[in-house]
């Protein structure tokens, strides 16, 4: 059988040197109906090996509780890839990264005060126990049992988290124990301290970043000087924040340096060559000065764009391809059509704060505030609500480490939003009655890089009105899944009635009627924040803030006939209460990616 090994600065596969020329495409960003029309678009440009992460939240949603189906299911995503003749490279890291809600840590570690990344008991156990369900899965796909996976990442970025180089050994040593036999390695940034921090002797290292190839090979080479070159994350564009441009980078400059990359002689792993979606609540977000949670769209201004369109980006790097001699692996496949259903009104609206009890069948006394974690909560919503005793005139009222954004209503009554990035305290005047408040939290998403990821959520200090904390509260949880979802209570409301936000949550549910299903974007203009789900699959998260103006609906979410589609708006719609299924994305206005972040100097993948 098959079997990827190094010597002489080189790489071997079945005794013949090999070079690994790979593209990222994350199964879990694409629904599974066109992980065959990636993949070959992939090895249609050239590329003999497609690279993938394995998020274990996705995995392993609730403790002890796994899922391998679906848009889950890794092992078919592997198999697809070898089919059609592709290599595959496994990251299956307990942290990824890659943008993605918390780096791919469940969310349920949080309730513990347990060491993560790190030779701490309890999170090793917790690790074993989902890499036993794992690895099983893997091992027949490995290249020594004929499959087609030739590596497999331990850890991820590690330098740029922490030292424990303990930690990396039982990791990799785990990964032997269970039986992978194939090529493991590391992948860090190239300075003395990831390299430092994120390499183990004997272990194969590789390095990520954007550009300056020649100065981050000659870093890499001052550590390792027999290995090959690999570049494990070739930075080909960049992610996207809310409230910040969508990032674009030149053709020219990514084929410029992929073409300085292959005359070092280093093979490659592009990230992304395809980016995906960040579906339903798995958007990441980064802290530097402040709080950023990242867009729906994983596009990151890729080869293949989030609905997998051929950009200029591709045909340029699939002119360096051909310039090293390496052809067409595959014919293209044909385009995907998209098409415009135009507008669909949203006939039917629920407000939240009038049914708590109807849509969440999970209510909880507590004295004081606790993070959404305390309460078995992962993603989605949390609502406080207490009784504040009166009369109080213009006080401040203080939510202390708010987790992301907060409504903060009074006898229901919008009187002020506070954000992460933004704290600031809300004035508050109650009635010698007293008055209920209530206040609903949005988890935004996880930060999924650096020293920020214990990143609890819901309201984390308490809240205080002037220097008194508040007691005994009610608490709601709100994930909205799909059970949630069905117990929401509609009224009719007037479609034809241009509507002014009253600033209270609501659900609203429209259905369009769909001839053929194909490729469609869900704009959203009027509506303000929310999350938006066709056919009860969550597309993710919207708001005007931008820049993404449009959620990606490819085609398999939609049937032939009638097609629901629900919003869950916190603010309200300014105008008609409609929404438009349109054949054009919109990812917003755009910028040039920051050199300096595609080499560590400031955050980075």
């Amino acid at each position: 059988m098959s079997r990827l090994t190094w010597k002489d600065q080189r790489y071997w596969l079945d005794g013949e040197e090999f070079r690994i020329l790979s593209g990222a495409i994350h199964y879990f960003r694409v629904v599974p109906e066109y992980w065959e029309d990636r993949l070959l678009k992939l090895k249609a440009c050239g590329f003999n090996t497609v690279e993938t992460y394995i998020p274990w939240n996705l995995h392993e949603p609730r403790e002890g509780s796994f899922r391998f189906d679906g848009i889950a299911d890794v092992a078919r995503f592997i198999e697809t890839a070898g089919r059609l003749g592709l290599y595959v490279i496994v990251r299956p890291s307990p942290y990824i990264c890659a943008e993605w809600e918390f780096g791919g840590l469940p969310a349920w570690l949080l309730k513990s005060s347990m060491g993560l990344r790190c030779m701490d008991n309890e999170y090793l156990e917790k690790v074993d126990l989902y890499y036993n369900e794992l690895v099983p899965r893997l091992l027949p796909l490995l290249d020594s049992q004929g499959g087609p996976v030739i590596a497999m990442q331990v850890e991820n970025e590690y330098g740029s988290y922490g030292n424990d180089t303990a930690y990396l050994a039982y990791i990799k040593n785990g990964l032997i124990r269970r039986g992978v036999d194939c090529l493991l390695f590391t992948s860090d940034g190239p300075t003395d301290e990831m390299l430092l921090g994120g390499t183990v002797d004997g272990l194969h290292a590789t390095v990520n970043f954007g550009s300056r190839a020649a100065e981050s090979f000659g870093k890499y080479r001052e550590y390792r000087q027999e290995e090959p070159l690999m570049v494990m994350e070739y930075w080909l564009g960049w992610f996207d924040h809310w409230r910040k441009p969508h990032h674009v980078r030149d053709a020219g400059d990514v084929a410029s340096v992929l073409d300085e990359m292959l005359q070092q002689g280093a093979s490659v792993n592009l990230y992304m060559f395809h980016g995906g979606t960040n579906f339903g609540y798995y958007n990441g977000a980064n802290y530097g000065e402040h709080y950023e949670p990242t867009v729906t769209s994983y596009d990151y201004d890729a080869p293949l764009t989030e609905w997998g369109d051929v950009t200029d980006k591709y045909k340029a790097i699939r002119g360096v391809l051909e310039k090293h001699g390496i052809t067409e692996g595959a014919p293209f496949p044909a385009p995907i059509p998209k098409k415009t259903y135009g507008k669909v009104a949203l006939t039917q609206r629920g407000e939240l704060l009038d049914q708590l009890g109807q849509v969440s069948a999970e209510q909880v006394q507590s004295v004081g505030i606790r993070p959404m974690e305390h309460f078995d909560q992962a993603y989605g919503f949390i609502l406080y609500s207490t009784q504040v005793k009166g009369p109080r005139t213009r006080q401040k009222l203080h939510l202390r480490e708010v987790r992301d954004r907060a409504q903060v209503f009074l006898d229901g009554k919008l009187i002020g939003v506070a954000e992460r990035w933004n704290p600031q305290p809300i004035e508050i005047s109650v009635p010698r009655e007293g008055a209920r408040l209530d206040v609903l939290v949005e988890n935004m998403g996880r930060v999924n890089y650096g020293p920020y990821l214990r990143d609890h959520k819901g309201i984390t200090e308490g809240i205080l009105i002037d220097n008194q904390f508040q007691s005994n509260w009610t608490v709601t949880l709100l994930p909205l899944e799909s059970e949630q979802l069905a117990r929401v209570h509609y009224e009719s409301v007037e479609v034809t009635e241009v509507r002014q936000p009253d600033g209270r949550p609501a659900f609203y549910r429209g259905f369009v009627e769909v001839d053929e299903p194909a490729d469609t974007f869900l704009r959203f203009d009027g509506w303000q924040k929310g999350i938006a789900w066709i056919n009860g699959f969550q597309l993710g998260r919207y708001w005007e803030a931008g820049p993404q103006r449009a959620l990606y609906v490819p085609a398999p979410l939609l049937r032939k006939g009638g097609n629901e589609v629900i919003l869950f708006e916190l603010h309200g719609v300014h105008g008609l209460p409609e929404v438009t299924l349109t054949d054009m994305p919109d990812l917003g206005d755009t910028a040039a990616v920051d050199e300096q972040v595609l080499n560590f100097v400031q955050e980075e993948e």
